[in-house]
Protein backbone atom coordinates (compact mmCIF):
# COMPACT_ATOMS: atom_id res chain seq x y z
CA UNK A 1 0.00 0.00 0.00
CA UNK A 2 1.51 3.72 -0.72
CA UNK A 3 2.48 5.44 2.28
CA UNK A 4 1.31 8.67 2.27
CA UNK A 5 3.92 10.61 5.04
CA UNK A 6 6.45 8.44 2.70
CA UNK A 7 5.98 10.36 -0.32
CA UNK A 8 4.85 13.62 1.01
CA UNK A 9 6.17 14.34 4.15
CA UNK A 10 3.75 14.57 6.50
CA UNK A 11 0.27 12.54 7.97
CA UNK A 12 -2.95 12.84 6.67
CA UNK A 13 -5.04 14.25 9.83
CA UNK A 14 -8.79 13.09 10.50
CA UNK A 15 -11.88 15.22 11.30
CA UNK A 16 -14.94 14.79 12.38
CA UNK A 17 -16.04 18.28 10.64
CA UNK A 18 -14.08 20.50 8.13
CA UNK A 19 -11.04 22.33 9.39
CA UNK A 20 -10.43 25.69 10.36
CA UNK A 21 -8.65 28.01 7.92
CA UNK A 22 -8.28 25.81 5.46
CA UNK A 23 -5.57 26.63 2.40
CA UNK A 24 -5.80 25.68 -0.97
CA UNK A 25 -4.08 22.00 -1.37
CA UNK A 26 -5.12 20.89 2.23
CA UNK A 27 -5.60 17.34 2.48
CA UNK A 28 -7.78 15.65 5.55
CA UNK A 29 -9.75 12.63 6.16
CA UNK A 30 -13.22 13.07 7.30
CA UNK A 31 -13.97 10.66 9.80
CA UNK A 32 -17.66 11.50 9.21
CA UNK A 33 -18.20 10.49 5.56
CA UNK A 34 -15.36 8.17 5.84
CA UNK A 35 -13.75 10.41 2.72
CA UNK A 36 -10.38 11.66 1.97
CA UNK A 37 -11.18 15.43 0.90
CA UNK A 38 -8.87 18.13 -0.27
CA UNK A 39 -8.94 22.21 -0.70
CA UNK A 40 -8.90 23.32 -4.38
CA UNK A 41 -9.56 26.32 -6.69
CA UNK A 42 -13.02 26.46 -7.63
CA UNK A 43 -13.99 27.69 -11.39
CA UNK A 44 -14.56 31.60 -12.05
CA UNK A 45 -17.87 32.50 -13.73
CA UNK A 46 -19.21 35.20 -15.98
CA UNK A 47 -22.87 36.34 -15.74
CA UNK A 48 -25.02 38.43 -17.58
CA UNK A 49 -24.97 42.44 -16.30
CA UNK A 50 -27.06 45.48 -17.22
CA UNK A 51 -26.88 46.69 -20.70
CA UNK A 52 -24.96 49.59 -22.11
CA UNK A 53 -27.94 52.32 -23.42
CA UNK A 54 -25.78 52.64 -26.46
CA UNK A 55 -23.89 49.81 -28.45
CA UNK A 56 -20.77 50.04 -29.70
CA UNK A 57 -17.32 48.74 -29.96
CA UNK A 58 -13.96 50.25 -29.21
CA UNK A 59 -14.64 52.20 -26.05
CA UNK A 60 -12.47 52.78 -22.95
CA UNK A 61 -13.68 51.76 -19.46
CA UNK A 62 -12.56 52.82 -15.93
CA UNK A 63 -13.47 51.85 -12.22
CA UNK A 64 -14.72 48.71 -10.89
CA UNK A 65 -17.18 45.85 -11.01
CA UNK A 66 -19.86 47.84 -9.44
CA UNK A 67 -18.45 51.32 -9.68
CA UNK A 68 -17.33 51.47 -13.85
CA UNK A 69 -17.42 53.85 -17.03
CA UNK A 70 -17.33 53.56 -20.21
CA UNK A 71 -16.98 56.71 -22.82
CA UNK A 72 -16.33 56.75 -26.64
CA UNK A 73 -16.40 54.33 -28.66
CA UNK A 74 -17.58 53.63 -32.56
CA UNK A 75 -18.90 53.20 -35.32
CA UNK A 76 -18.24 56.17 -36.53
CA UNK A 77 -16.85 58.18 -33.12
CA UNK A 78 -18.86 58.43 -29.96
CA UNK A 79 -18.75 60.91 -27.22
CA UNK A 80 -20.83 59.49 -25.30
CA UNK A 81 -20.12 58.26 -21.20
CA UNK A 82 -22.43 55.79 -19.30
CA UNK A 83 -22.00 55.34 -15.51
CA UNK A 84 -22.53 51.71 -14.23
CA UNK A 85 -23.72 50.97 -10.45
CA UNK A 86 -23.18 47.41 -10.54
CA UNK A 87 -26.56 46.81 -12.07
CA UNK A 88 -27.59 49.27 -14.58
CA UNK A 89 -25.83 51.84 -17.18
CA UNK A 90 -26.59 55.53 -17.17
CA UNK A 91 -26.42 57.92 -19.65
CA UNK A 92 -24.02 60.88 -17.66
CA UNK A 93 -21.92 64.21 -19.53
CA UNK A 94 -20.14 63.25 -22.68
CA UNK A 95 -16.71 63.70 -23.52
CA UNK A 96 -15.26 66.87 -24.98
CA UNK A 97 -13.95 64.66 -27.91
CA UNK A 98 -15.35 62.05 -29.50
CA UNK A 99 -13.28 59.32 -30.32
CA UNK A 100 -12.90 55.73 -31.08
CA UNK A 101 -9.99 53.27 -30.10
CA UNK A 102 -9.03 55.54 -27.39
CA UNK A 103 -7.71 54.30 -23.69
CA UNK A 104 -8.74 54.74 -20.13
CA UNK A 105 -8.11 55.05 -16.36
CA UNK A 106 -9.00 55.37 -13.01
CA UNK A 107 -10.07 53.49 -10.28
CA UNK A 108 -13.80 54.26 -9.84
CA UNK A 109 -16.94 55.62 -12.13
CA UNK A 110 -15.90 59.25 -10.16
CA UNK A 111 -12.44 59.56 -11.18
CA UNK A 112 -10.80 58.85 -14.88
CA UNK A 113 -9.15 59.23 -17.35
CA UNK A 114 -9.75 59.24 -21.29
CA UNK A 115 -6.72 59.18 -23.81
CA UNK A 116 -5.84 59.09 -26.94
CA UNK A 117 -7.30 57.51 -29.91
CA UNK A 118 -8.86 58.09 -33.78
CA UNK A 119 -11.16 60.83 -35.16
CA UNK A 120 -10.50 61.81 -38.78
CA UNK A 121 -8.35 62.35 -40.07
CA UNK A 122 -5.89 61.06 -37.41
CA UNK A 123 -4.97 59.57 -34.25
CA UNK A 124 -5.06 62.35 -31.49
CA UNK A 125 -3.30 63.10 -28.10
CA UNK A 126 -5.96 64.61 -26.86
CA UNK A 127 -6.49 63.46 -22.62
CA UNK A 128 -9.48 64.69 -20.78
CA UNK A 129 -10.35 63.96 -17.33
CA UNK A 130 -13.55 62.75 -14.97
CA UNK A 131 -14.27 64.27 -12.00
CA UNK A 132 -17.53 62.17 -11.70
CA UNK A 133 -19.66 64.78 -13.27
CA UNK A 134 -18.13 66.53 -16.56
CA UNK A 135 -14.82 65.86 -18.83
CA UNK A 136 -11.94 68.22 -18.57
CA UNK A 137 -9.04 68.81 -21.20
CA UNK A 138 -5.99 68.62 -19.37
CA UNK A 139 -2.08 67.70 -20.40
CA UNK A 140 -2.29 65.85 -24.17
CA UNK A 141 -0.32 62.73 -24.49
CA UNK A 142 3.48 63.48 -26.40
CA UNK A 143 2.28 61.07 -29.08
CA UNK A 144 -0.61 60.89 -30.36
CA UNK A 145 -2.00 57.44 -30.71
CA UNK A 146 -5.39 54.77 -30.65
CA UNK A 147 -5.27 51.66 -30.41
CA UNK A 148 -2.93 51.77 -27.16
CA UNK A 149 -2.66 49.28 -24.24
CA UNK A 150 -5.38 49.28 -21.94
CA UNK A 151 -5.05 52.22 -19.56
CA UNK A 152 -3.28 51.03 -15.91
CA UNK A 153 -3.55 53.24 -13.07
CA UNK A 154 -5.74 56.07 -11.89
CA UNK A 155 -6.78 59.40 -13.32
CA UNK A 156 -3.63 61.13 -11.72
CA UNK A 157 -1.12 58.37 -12.23
CA UNK A 158 -2.01 56.65 -15.66
CA UNK A 159 0.52 54.40 -17.75
CA UNK A 160 0.04 54.55 -21.86
CA UNK A 161 2.21 52.20 -24.24
CA UNK A 162 1.84 51.17 -27.54
CA UNK A 163 -0.70 51.78 -30.06
CA UNK A 164 -0.50 52.77 -33.73
CA UNK A 165 -0.56 56.64 -35.37
CA UNK A 166 -2.54 56.11 -38.31
CA UNK A 167 -6.66 57.42 -37.91
CA UNK A 168 -7.71 53.70 -39.02
CA UNK A 169 -4.72 51.92 -36.23
CA UNK A 170 -3.09 50.60 -39.19
CA UNK A 171 1.11 50.80 -39.15
CA UNK A 172 3.21 52.00 -37.70
CA UNK A 173 3.16 50.35 -34.75
CA UNK A 174 5.03 51.79 -31.65
CA UNK A 175 6.21 51.14 -28.45
CA UNK A 176 6.32 54.84 -26.76
CA UNK A 177 5.24 54.30 -22.97
CA UNK A 178 4.05 57.46 -21.24
CA UNK A 179 3.36 58.17 -18.06
CA UNK A 180 0.85 60.69 -16.45
CA UNK A 181 1.66 62.47 -13.27
CA UNK A 182 -2.22 64.14 -12.92
CA UNK A 183 -0.69 67.22 -14.93
CA UNK A 184 1.21 65.94 -18.07
CA UNK A 185 2.89 62.90 -19.90
CA UNK A 186 6.81 61.95 -19.68
CA UNK A 187 8.08 59.46 -22.16
CA UNK A 188 9.25 56.43 -20.46
CA UNK A 189 10.89 53.05 -21.43
CA UNK A 190 9.14 51.60 -24.16
CA UNK A 191 7.70 48.05 -24.92
CA UNK A 192 10.38 45.54 -26.39
CA UNK A 193 7.44 44.91 -28.94
CA UNK A 194 6.02 47.89 -31.18
CA UNK A 195 1.69 46.42 -31.22
CA UNK A 196 -1.47 47.90 -30.61
CA UNK A 197 -4.82 46.47 -29.60
CA UNK A 198 -3.12 44.70 -26.41
CA UNK A 199 -4.67 44.69 -23.15
CA UNK A 200 -3.97 44.28 -19.32
CA UNK A 201 -4.05 46.47 -16.02
CA UNK A 202 -2.44 47.82 -13.20
CA UNK A 203 -0.94 51.06 -12.09
CA UNK A 204 1.43 53.10 -12.91
CA UNK A 205 4.33 51.45 -11.61
CA UNK A 206 3.45 47.69 -11.77
CA UNK A 207 1.54 46.75 -14.70
CA UNK A 208 0.97 44.04 -17.14
CA UNK A 209 -0.11 44.48 -20.65
CA UNK A 210 -0.45 41.06 -23.38
CA UNK A 211 -1.90 39.91 -27.14
CA UNK A 212 -1.91 42.55 -29.73
CA UNK A 213 -0.44 42.67 -33.10
CA UNK A 214 2.57 43.65 -35.22
CA UNK A 215 0.78 43.38 -38.32
CA UNK A 216 0.52 40.11 -37.45
CA UNK A 217 -1.48 38.49 -33.86
CA UNK A 218 0.81 37.79 -31.11
CA UNK A 219 0.71 36.79 -27.48
CA UNK A 220 3.79 38.28 -26.42
CA UNK A 221 3.51 39.46 -22.44
CA UNK A 222 5.30 42.61 -21.05
CA UNK A 223 5.70 43.36 -17.37
CA UNK A 224 5.98 46.95 -15.82
CA UNK A 225 8.21 47.77 -13.15
CA UNK A 226 7.82 51.51 -13.03
CA UNK A 227 10.97 51.67 -15.29
CA UNK A 228 11.32 48.98 -17.87
CA UNK A 229 9.19 46.40 -19.51
CA UNK A 230 10.29 42.72 -19.32
CA UNK A 231 9.09 40.15 -21.58
CA UNK A 232 7.11 37.48 -19.38
CA UNK A 233 4.90 34.53 -20.45
CA UNK A 234 3.37 34.35 -23.63
CA UNK A 235 -0.46 33.99 -23.47
CA UNK A 236 -2.09 30.62 -24.05
CA UNK A 237 -4.12 31.40 -26.87
CA UNK A 238 -2.43 34.52 -29.67
CA UNK A 239 -5.35 37.16 -29.56
CA UNK A 240 -5.54 41.28 -30.06
CA UNK A 241 -8.26 43.45 -29.89
CA UNK A 242 -8.99 41.75 -26.17
CA UNK A 243 -9.61 43.63 -22.94
CA UNK A 244 -8.57 42.75 -19.51
CA UNK A 245 -8.62 44.34 -15.68
CA UNK A 246 -5.71 44.19 -13.07
CA UNK A 247 -4.11 45.23 -9.97
CA UNK A 248 -0.40 44.71 -10.42
CA UNK A 249 2.35 43.18 -12.87
CA UNK A 250 1.52 39.50 -10.68
CA UNK A 251 -2.73 39.73 -10.81
CA UNK A 252 -4.08 40.42 -13.94
CA UNK A 253 -7.31 38.97 -15.99
CA UNK A 254 -7.47 39.07 -19.96
CA UNK A 255 -10.91 38.42 -21.79
CA UNK A 256 -12.51 38.10 -25.31
CA UNK A 257 -10.58 39.49 -28.65
CA UNK A 258 -9.91 38.25 -31.68
CA UNK A 259 -7.90 34.86 -32.74
CA UNK A 260 -8.97 35.15 -36.23
CA UNK A 261 -12.57 35.00 -35.46
CA UNK A 262 -14.42 36.76 -32.15
CA UNK A 263 -13.25 34.83 -29.04
CA UNK A 264 -15.10 34.14 -25.72
CA UNK A 265 -11.26 33.14 -24.07
CA UNK A 266 -10.38 34.62 -20.56
CA UNK A 267 -7.10 33.97 -19.12
CA UNK A 268 -6.08 35.03 -15.52
CA UNK A 269 -2.05 35.81 -14.58
CA UNK A 270 -0.47 34.73 -11.53
CA UNK A 271 2.40 36.87 -11.78
CA UNK A 272 4.53 33.83 -13.30
CA UNK A 273 1.97 31.92 -16.09
CA UNK A 274 -1.66 32.03 -17.71
CA UNK A 275 -4.40 30.12 -16.50
CA UNK A 276 -7.44 29.82 -19.44
CA UNK A 277 -10.35 29.81 -16.65
CA UNK A 278 -14.28 30.03 -17.95
CA UNK A 279 -15.27 31.79 -20.90
CA UNK A 280 -17.52 34.54 -21.50
CA UNK A 281 -20.92 34.27 -22.44
CA UNK A 282 -20.49 36.19 -25.67
CA UNK A 283 -17.54 35.90 -27.89
CA UNK A 284 -16.38 39.49 -29.14
CA UNK A 285 -13.80 41.92 -29.79
CA UNK A 286 -12.81 45.65 -29.52
CA UNK A 287 -14.97 45.49 -26.61
CA UNK A 288 -14.09 47.67 -23.04
CA UNK A 289 -13.06 46.38 -19.81
CA UNK A 290 -12.03 47.35 -16.13
CA UNK A 291 -11.82 45.87 -12.89
CA UNK A 292 -9.69 43.64 -11.23
CA UNK A 293 -8.69 39.47 -11.45
CA UNK A 294 -11.01 38.85 -8.57
CA UNK A 295 -14.04 40.91 -10.30
CA UNK A 296 -14.12 42.22 -13.79
CA UNK A 297 -16.46 44.20 -15.73
CA UNK A 298 -16.68 43.82 -20.17
CA UNK A 299 -19.18 45.87 -22.64
CA UNK A 300 -19.78 46.45 -25.45
CA UNK A 301 -17.59 44.84 -28.70
CA UNK A 302 -18.36 44.23 -32.18
CA UNK A 303 -21.83 47.35 -31.83
CA UNK A 304 -23.64 45.08 -28.75
CA UNK A 305 -24.68 46.33 -25.78
CA UNK A 306 -23.76 43.46 -23.83
CA UNK A 307 -22.22 43.97 -20.35
CA UNK A 308 -20.51 40.32 -18.73
CA UNK A 309 -19.21 40.63 -14.84
CA UNK A 310 -16.32 38.18 -13.97
CA UNK A 311 -16.36 36.75 -10.70
CA UNK A 312 -13.30 35.28 -9.49
CA UNK A 313 -12.93 31.41 -8.61
CA UNK A 314 -13.44 30.95 -5.05
CA UNK A 315 -11.87 27.86 -2.62
CA UNK A 316 -13.54 24.31 -2.77
CA UNK A 317 -13.70 21.47 -0.88
CA UNK A 318 -13.44 18.03 -3.18
CA UNK A 319 -13.53 14.65 -2.66
CA UNK A 320 -10.58 12.65 -3.55
CA UNK A 321 -11.62 9.36 -4.96
CA UNK A 322 -10.07 6.37 -3.47
CA UNK A 323 -11.42 3.81 -5.48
Amino acid sequence: MTDYKTIHGFKVRSYTTDPDNLITGQVWYDKTNKVLQFQDQGAGAWASGGNLNTARDQTAGAGTQTSGLCFGGGPPVDDETEMYNGSTWTEVADLNTARRALSGAGASNTAALAFGGTLPPGATAVTESWNGTSWSETGDLNQARCFAGDGAGTYTAALAAGGATANDGGPPVIALTEIFNGTSWTEVGDLNTARRTLAGGGISTSAILAGGDTGSTVGIAESWNGSAWSEVADLTTTRRRAAGGGTSNTAALIFAGSTGSNSALTELWDGTSWTEVADMSSARQLLGGTGTPAAALAFGGGDSNSTEEWTNPTLVIKTISTD
